[in-house]
């Protein structure tokens, strides 16, 4: 009997092992550390989830709001630790999208020629 589980488990291990992965997670670390980057990046992620809260709950965001995430996300990336991160993630995200093609291929190669 087939397991799926069993290789994704293993792929999320091996996606552990990935240098991507790792400079992610030192760069997590670094910014962990750094009270002021820690600071500044939760305020950031904090008002990013709020606001996407406000969008998917069909409100409208006003301009103030829309501004001050901008400033928000400047500031951020501003900092080096901060910008060494995101470049990270972007990084492991650029894998993950590339697994994702190759899980889906089956299922779309289903409807080709529709």
């Amino acid at each position: 009997m087939i397991n799926i589980y069993d290789d994704i488990n293993k792929l999320e291990s091996t996606l552990r092992q990935t240098p991507e992965f790792k400079t992610l997670k030192e760069a997590v670390e670094l910014v962990r550390s750094d009270e002021e980057s820690k600071k500044l990046f939760t305020n950031f992620r904090d008002i990013q989830m709020k606001l996407q809260e406000k969008q998917m709950n069909g409100e409208e965001l006003l301009e103030d709001e829309y501004m001050y995430l901008q400033k928000t996300a400047q500031l951020a990336q501003q900092n080096p630790k901060i910008l060494a991160m995101l470049e990270a993630e972007m990084a492991v995200s650029k894998i993950i999208e590339e697994i994702n093609r190759i899980i889906v291929k089956p299922i779309q190669s289903m409807y080709d020629g529709l």
